[in-house]
Formats: structure tokens, C-alpha cells, sequence
């Protein structure tokens, strides 16, 4: 039994998966904020471009 605790305080597999998904995480929240502004941004061209024709 205590060799199997051993083993298990050993591995760092499961610390690896933690590292990658919170390195998606940080990823997917850039491309959400970025996909934001630039939709901001075009928004308001359109808008812009909308009000320049009556």
C-alpha cells in the first residue's frame, strides 16, 4: 500500500494536464478579449460609415 502512495505522490502527470489547460485558459480568454475589440472596432466603422449616408 505504501509503495502505491509513493508512486502516486510521485507522478506529476496530473500536474502537467493543470499546466496546459490553464494555459488554454490564458489563450482562449486572449482570443475572446481581441475577438471583442476588433468587433468593437468594426462596429464602429460600420456605424461611422452608416451615418455619413442620410
Amino acid at each position: 500500500m505504501t509503495g502505491m502512495a509513493k508512486r502516486f505522490l510521485q507522478c506529476d502527470s496530473g500536474a502537467t494536464a493543470i499546466e496546459y489547460a490553464f494555459i488554454a485558459l490564458l489563450i482562449s480568454v486572449a482570443i475572446v478579449a481581441g475577438a471583442s475589440a476588433v468587433g468593437n472596432g468594426v462596429g464602429n466603422s460600420f456605424n461611422d460609415v452608416a451615418d455619413g449616408f442620410p
